[in-house]
């Protein structure tokens, strides 16, 4: 079974004349405990063409140390990363290659390159006791093992942070060896020096810096590449059930069919037509989770809302009982949707879009008047559905029509975040006023459901020879949240409304 931990260090480069200060003058520092070398031998893993490395994703086989085995590392932030481990055997268990298969497609992982390290290890710990950070001189040999046999050799110091430890403590650190001429590495990784200095001659580099933007299509194809970014990178999260990353990838999925669909000027609708009705599945399934996961808060405030009177019969256990069925199925069907085969075809499409952008002639266009066509748009389209809404009755029909409305709040407002970096103040303002409209009548939605699940849980009870009587009042609650909703609705549109960029 593999198990996980937040690995937050620094490398700084050394030599073999580099001598280390005296670590016990470190503020903080109670003491220092050398506990010697240790020889470590592991062997990394990559795609035939380093998909893992160009994004700061790292899987290696190491033995020697304490925690010999396989080892996973997923880039959070800068110096911050998940690593994941699993127990030593042949090949890469598939509990991690599944953590990487937004990133090689499928495609094999072999060994890479082979890092041979001699580590000086020393433990800081505070007057108390407590660990504070591991501070390693290590001396690495490196041997490229598919692309050339090529060699390199070099010494580093790291220092880890504990386990919760706090993080000011690394500058603290850092400030010491620095004041004794230890300066920062520029490689983020082990791996990443060694792919450096073993590349065959001529190997351009394997980054380059990107190019400003310059043109409408730079700023669309930007924000649409962030957006695919994001749903690669938040794959292993959903899959480790990190706090809100169904909900995070949701997001992102969202907001690059949206761009699709805004942007007809710039990329072409009917080549990409495709591709977003595959976003739009991926969401709904993503759906699935997250709409459980929060008709499950919202009852369960709702519940907890009420005074203690008012909860009639064994109301928490049923809830409880829903709960875990809705859970337990969304969560298996989500890990299905991420193993299926009609996922990767979409991120391989992803991949595809972005290395041959099928530009139309508004992606030549001056930025400010492309973007800012778009959101105008997006807002008319918005105002239109608004209108509609309004002019019903409640009901069925007006839930419904919110519903479209809230839906094309969501694509107004990102269609205006894409465009805050060339718009500036004026989408920033319409951002905010669209969330507004979107927050309204998203919990306008949110309640509708709860009073269809409110009902369920009502006949449920009754038919068990339980009282019913919680349900009923916690849906006739949601019924007067959601007309005092609607009674709201007018005066947050105007707001939204007058906050639409202008035409220049």
């Amino acid at each position: 079974m593999a198990d996980s931990k937040r690995e937050i260090e620094r490398k700084y480069d050394a030599t073999d004349a580099t001598r280390l200060p005296d670590l016990d003058r470190v503020a903080g520092v109670g003491s220092v405990a050398h506990e010697g070398v240790t020889e470590l031998d592991a062997v990394y893993y990559d795609t035939e063409d380093l998909r893992l490395a160009a994004v700061g994703v790292t899987l290696r086989r190491r033995t020697g140390g304490a925690d010999a085995g396989w080892h996973l590392k997923l880039p959070v932030a800068a110096h911050v990363r998940d690593e994941v481990r699993a127990p030593l055997s042949d090949a890469p268990p598939d509990q991690l290659t599944a953590l990487i298969r937004s990133r090689t497609l499928d495609a094999p992982v072999v060994p890479v390159v082979r890092l041979v390290s001699a580590r000086d290890v020393h433990v800081l710990t505070a007057p108390d006791g407590t660990a504070l950070a591991e501070l390693s001189v290590d001396e690495v040999v490196a041997e490229r093992l598919h692309g050339g046999g090529r060699t390199a050799a070099w010494t580093e110091i790291e220092v880890e942070l504990a386990d919760d430890g706090d993080p000011a403590f690394l500058d603290t650190v850092g400030r010491v060896l620095e004041e004794h001429g230890i300066r920062p590495s520029a490689a983020p990784s082990k791996l990443a020096r060694a792919l450096g200095e073993t590349a065959p001659a001529g190997t351009p580099p394997r980054t380059a810096a990107p190019a400003e933007p310059r043109t409408a299509g730079d700023h669309v194809l930007g924000y649409v590449r962030r957006q695919a970014e994001a749903i690669a990178a938040l794959d292993p999260a959903v899959r480790r059930e990190l706090p809100d990353s169904v909900h995070r990838m949701r997001v992102a999925t969202r907001r690059l069919r949206s761009a699709l669909r805004s942007h007809r000027r710039v990329l072409d609708r009917e080549a990409t037509a495709a591709l977003g009705a595959e976003l739009k599945w991926l969401a709904g399934e993503l759906g699935a989770d997250r709409d459980q996961e929060v008709l499950d808060a919202r009852l369960r405030a709702r519940l907890d809302a009420l005074p203690v009177t008012l909860a009639v019969g064994p109301v928490r256990a049923r809830l409880r009982l829903r709960s875990a069925a809705g859970r337990s199925g969304s969560r298996r069907r989500t890990t299905a949707v991420l193993d299926s085969a009609r996922y990767l075809d979409l991120l391989r499409a992803l991949e595809a879009l972005l290395a041959a952008p099928p530009l139309l002639p508004g992606a030549g266009a001056a930025p400010a008047d492309e973007l800012a066509r778009a959101v105008r748009k997006d807002h008319k389209r918005l105002a239109g559905r608004v209108a509609r809404a309004l002019d019903l009755p409640a009901g069925p029909d007006r839930d419904a029509a919110l519903h479209s409305a809230r839906k094309a709040a969501k694509r107004a407002r990102y269609v205006a975040e894409a465009a805050r970096p060339v718009l500036g103040k004026p989408a920033k303002k319409a951002v905010k006023r669209l969330k507004a409209v979107q927050s309204l009548l998203g919990d306008h939605q949110d309640g509708v459901v709860a009073r269809a699940a409110l009902r369920d849980l009502a006949v449920q009870a009754d038919a068990a020879g339980e009282p019913s009587f919680t349900w009923g009042l916690l849906y006739g609650r949601e019924e007067a949240a959601a007309a005092a909703a609607e009674r709201e609705l007018p005066a947050v549109w105007h707001r939204a409304h007058r906050a639409r960029p202008r035409r220049p």
